[in-house]
Protein backbone atom coordinates (compact mmCIF):
# COMPACT_ATOMS: atom_id res chain seq x y z
CA UNK A 1 0.00 0.00 0.00
CA UNK A 2 1.44 3.32 -0.86
CA UNK A 3 2.57 5.80 1.71
CA UNK A 4 0.06 8.49 2.47
CA UNK A 5 0.60 11.75 1.39
CA UNK A 6 -0.92 15.43 2.27
CA UNK A 7 -1.33 18.26 -0.29
CA UNK A 8 0.64 21.40 0.59
CA UNK A 9 0.11 23.56 -2.46
CA UNK A 10 -0.81 22.93 -5.69
CA UNK A 11 1.58 24.78 -8.89
CA UNK A 12 -0.92 27.31 -10.50
CA UNK A 13 2.08 28.93 -13.09
CA UNK A 14 5.16 29.56 -13.98
CA UNK A 15 6.67 32.76 -12.14
CA UNK A 16 8.98 35.14 -14.06
CA UNK A 17 11.82 33.34 -16.71
CA UNK A 18 14.22 31.95 -14.07
CA UNK A 19 12.11 29.16 -13.52
CA UNK A 20 9.75 30.05 -10.46
CA UNK A 21 6.14 28.81 -9.68
CA UNK A 22 3.55 30.07 -8.13
CA UNK A 23 1.64 28.22 -5.71
CA UNK A 24 -1.96 27.82 -4.10
CA UNK A 25 -1.10 26.73 -0.38
CA UNK A 26 -3.05 25.12 1.36
CA UNK A 27 -0.54 24.51 4.19
CA UNK A 28 -1.02 27.06 7.13
CA UNK A 29 1.52 29.41 6.08
CA UNK A 30 4.59 29.96 3.97
CA UNK A 31 6.37 28.42 7.05
CA UNK A 32 5.17 25.03 6.80
CA UNK A 33 6.63 24.75 3.48
CA UNK A 34 10.14 26.13 4.36
CA UNK A 35 10.20 22.98 6.30
CA UNK A 36 10.64 20.49 3.60
CA UNK A 37 14.15 20.33 2.06
CA UNK A 38 12.25 17.97 -0.45
CA UNK A 39 8.77 17.34 -2.20
CA UNK A 40 6.79 15.66 -3.95
CA UNK A 41 4.93 17.39 -7.34
CA UNK A 42 3.15 15.23 -9.03
CA UNK A 43 5.85 11.90 -9.67
CA UNK A 44 8.82 13.78 -9.47
CA UNK A 45 10.53 14.23 -5.86
CA UNK A 46 12.23 18.07 -5.94
CA UNK A 47 14.17 20.26 -4.00
CA UNK A 48 12.65 23.07 -2.56
CA UNK A 49 15.67 26.02 -2.46
CA UNK A 50 13.03 29.02 -1.20
CA UNK A 51 9.60 29.50 -0.65
CA UNK A 52 8.49 33.28 -0.58
CA UNK A 53 5.23 35.15 0.20
CA UNK A 54 3.67 36.46 -3.46
CA UNK A 55 0.15 37.64 -4.76
CA UNK A 56 -2.25 35.14 -2.75
CA UNK A 57 0.04 32.48 -2.08
CA UNK A 58 3.44 32.12 -2.39
CA UNK A 59 6.71 31.96 -4.93
CA UNK A 60 8.74 28.65 -4.83
CA UNK A 61 11.77 27.83 -6.75
CA UNK A 62 13.25 23.95 -7.37
CA UNK A 63 17.00 23.07 -7.72
CA UNK A 64 15.87 21.03 -10.74
CA UNK A 65 13.44 23.50 -12.49
CA UNK A 66 15.97 26.62 -14.52
CA UNK A 67 13.80 28.30 -16.78
CA UNK A 68 9.94 29.03 -17.61
CA UNK A 69 9.55 26.41 -19.79
CA UNK A 70 10.28 23.82 -17.19
CA UNK A 71 8.16 25.78 -14.82
CA UNK A 72 5.24 25.91 -17.13
CA UNK A 73 5.37 22.01 -17.47
CA UNK A 74 4.78 21.94 -13.55
CA UNK A 75 1.53 23.73 -13.97
CA UNK A 76 -1.64 21.71 -11.82
CA UNK A 77 0.93 19.35 -9.91
CA UNK A 78 0.31 18.95 -7.04
CA UNK A 79 3.43 19.72 -3.93
CA UNK A 80 3.20 16.93 -1.49
CA UNK A 81 4.95 15.11 0.99
CA UNK A 82 4.95 12.13 3.18
CA UNK A 83 2.23 11.99 6.16
CA UNK A 84 4.98 10.69 8.39
CA UNK A 85 6.81 13.70 7.56
CA UNK A 86 4.50 16.44 9.29
CA UNK A 87 5.52 17.60 12.59
CA UNK A 88 3.72 15.95 15.80
CA UNK A 89 0.51 17.59 17.17
CA UNK A 90 -0.06 18.28 20.48
CA UNK A 91 -3.25 16.87 22.76
CA UNK A 92 -6.72 17.90 20.52
CA UNK A 93 -4.84 19.11 17.24
CA UNK A 94 -5.42 17.43 14.15
CA UNK A 95 -4.35 17.26 10.58
CA UNK A 96 -7.29 18.15 8.00
CA UNK A 97 -5.68 14.99 6.40
CA UNK A 98 -6.78 12.35 9.10
CA UNK A 99 -10.58 13.68 9.28
CA UNK A 100 -10.99 12.81 5.71
CA UNK A 101 -12.79 9.61 5.35
CA UNK A 102 -13.34 9.37 8.94
CA UNK A 103 -17.02 7.47 9.45
CA UNK A 104 -19.64 9.86 11.31
CA UNK A 105 -22.15 8.29 13.51
CA UNK A 106 -24.61 9.02 15.93
CA UNK A 107 -23.65 8.53 19.93
CA UNK A 108 -25.78 5.41 19.48
CA UNK A 109 -23.56 4.23 16.63
CA UNK A 110 -25.95 4.70 13.63
CA UNK A 111 -23.73 5.72 10.77
CA UNK A 112 -24.29 8.96 9.49
CA UNK A 113 -22.18 9.19 6.43
CA UNK A 114 -18.06 9.76 6.27
CA UNK A 115 -16.30 12.96 6.42
CA UNK A 116 -15.18 14.13 2.67
CA UNK A 117 -13.94 17.04 3.41
CA UNK A 118 -13.09 20.12 5.83
CA UNK A 119 -13.28 23.71 5.38
CA UNK A 120 -12.46 27.13 7.56
CA UNK A 121 -14.25 30.20 6.71
CA UNK A 122 -13.01 32.08 9.30
CA UNK A 123 -15.20 31.42 12.39
CA UNK A 124 -13.48 27.40 12.89
CA UNK A 125 -13.31 24.10 11.30
CA UNK A 126 -16.78 22.87 9.37
CA UNK A 127 -16.93 19.18 8.27
CA UNK A 128 -18.88 18.23 5.17
CA UNK A 129 -20.23 14.84 5.39
CA UNK A 130 -21.66 12.65 3.14
CA UNK A 131 -24.23 10.55 3.95
CA UNK A 132 -25.38 6.99 2.64
CA UNK A 133 -27.86 8.65 0.72
CA UNK A 134 -25.24 10.90 -0.88
CA UNK A 135 -26.54 13.92 0.23
CA UNK A 136 -23.65 15.99 1.74
CA UNK A 137 -24.16 18.42 4.93
CA UNK A 138 -21.78 20.49 6.63
CA UNK A 139 -21.41 20.55 10.06
CA UNK A 140 -19.63 23.02 12.87
CA UNK A 141 -16.73 20.80 14.35
CA UNK A 142 -17.64 21.99 17.92
CA UNK A 143 -18.05 19.84 21.18
CA UNK A 144 -21.77 18.24 21.79
CA UNK A 145 -22.07 19.20 17.61
CA UNK A 146 -19.21 16.54 16.20
CA UNK A 147 -16.44 15.36 18.22
CA UNK A 148 -13.51 12.64 17.67
CA UNK A 149 -13.65 9.69 19.39
CA UNK A 150 -11.43 6.94 18.55
CA UNK A 151 -10.83 7.32 14.79
CA UNK A 152 -14.36 8.44 14.01
CA UNK A 153 -16.78 11.69 14.32
CA UNK A 154 -19.34 11.00 16.52
CA UNK A 155 -22.70 13.88 15.25
CA UNK A 156 -25.27 14.68 16.72
CA UNK A 157 -27.79 13.99 13.63
CA UNK A 158 -29.71 17.32 14.15
CA UNK A 159 -27.13 18.96 12.42
CA UNK A 160 -27.34 16.87 9.22
CA UNK A 161 -29.71 19.24 7.33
Amino acid sequence: MPEPTVTLAAIIGAHGIGGEVRLKLFAESIDSLKRYDAVQVGERQLRLESVKAGGNGAIARFAEIGDRNSAETLRGSLVTVSRLALPPLEEGEYYYADLIGLPCQSAEGEPLGTVVAVENFGAGDILEIERPDGKRSMVPFREGIADMAECRILVDPLFLA
